[in-house]
């Protein structure tokens, strides 16, 4: 599961990285911070209710 999330989370913040480069991609990187904070959120998430169920 966490291997998981840390490649999305790679892959989102390289689309971030590519998106301010080129300045016609902006949208891309508003779609990479999104995702990014996303799968963030959704890890923590998953993560805090394991915990609750052991």
């Amino acid at each position: 599961m966490w291997l998981t999330l840390v490649i999305l989370l790679v892959a989102w913040a390289v689309l971030t990285i590519v998106g301010f480069t080129f300045e016609g991609l902006l949208w891309l990187a508003i779609i990479g911070i999104v995702l990014f904070i996303g799968t963030l959120i959704f890890g923590l998430i998953r993560t805090r209710n394991r915990r609750r169920a052991s």
